[in-house]
């Protein structure tokens, strides 16, 4: 059964990791996908090929989302090209551990401008065509770092947190618009990153964790797939950990 068949999807930071999931789970339900990247043309371009190969409508955009203008024109693009947009998914982000003492401004900016301020740039330009067609569902990549807070990582957790109060104000502006905005915050997901630790710091992570497993990108793209499809279509406003329940 493919949930999402025929809708017009547009998921930030698509070419890599939980992107690139999200990506492929959205095509293999019959959406058209959008998607951006910011450095490797090839990378990307080899993701098209794969979605054009099940059948849907694919395009990757090399745009950095914590510019307003290239949000604006980005958008603009996907409407032009797709000739809707019926999903939006903020996945595009980073991060720049350190210590609060030791934290530069630049560091405190690049993360909030690329995580939080993508969020406020294309979710503004998103509305218009959704409201055209009088329906839509923001989907807002989170993180449990933004409800616990986490050492080292001020910056990335105040973005998170940051998104988590913007996506409940917007479900509330425009739930009479019949558009829907929520955020899914996952855990410890499996990643390049994750394949590099060594034995001992992989365990000291899974003792935290009541399921004993890191999740994979799939269980993310999996819960966008649920909010984005008809099966979510009364759910808005809410933040979905998907954390193998680190936190409760």
């Amino acid at each position: 059964m493919k949930l999402l068949q025929d809708k017009v999807a547009l998921i930030t930071g698509g070419s890599r990791g939980i992107g690139a999931a999200l990506v492929r789970r959205f095509a293999e339900h019959g959406a058209h996908v959008a998607f951006t990247y910011r450095s490797s043309s090839a990378e990307a371009e080899a993701i098209v090929t794969e979605l054009t190969g099940m059948g849907v409508k694919a395009k990757a955009y090399q745009s950095d989302a914590g510019s307003y203008t290239e949000a604006e024109a980005l958008i603009n693009a996907v409407v032009a090209d797709f000739g809707q947009l019926d999903v939006l998914i903020n996945n595009a982000g980073i991060t720049q551990d350190t210590l609060m003492l030791r934290m530069t401004e630049e560091q405190w900016d690049k993360v909030i401008s690329t995580n939080l301020k993508s969020v406020f740039n294309l979710s503004k330009h998103a509305l218009r065509p959704m409201m055209k067609s009088r329906g839509g569902a923001i989907i807002n990549m989170g993180s449990i770092v933004g409800i616990t807070g986490n050492a080292g990582q001020a910056n990335y957790a105040a973005s998170k947190a940051g998104i988590i109060g913007f996506s409940k104000s917007l479900a509330k502006e425009m739930g009479s618009r019949n558009i829907r905005c929520n955020t899914v915050a996952p855990g410890f997901i499996e990643t390049d990153m994750t394949d590099q630790l060594d034995e001992k710091t992989r365990d000291a992570y899974l003792s935290n964790i009541p399921l004993k497993r890191f999740g994979k990108a799939n269980e993310v793209a999996d819960v966008c797939v649920f909010l984005a499809s008809d099966m979510g279509a009364y759910v808005s406003g809410q933040t979905i950990s998907v954390c193998g329940a680190l936190h409760t």
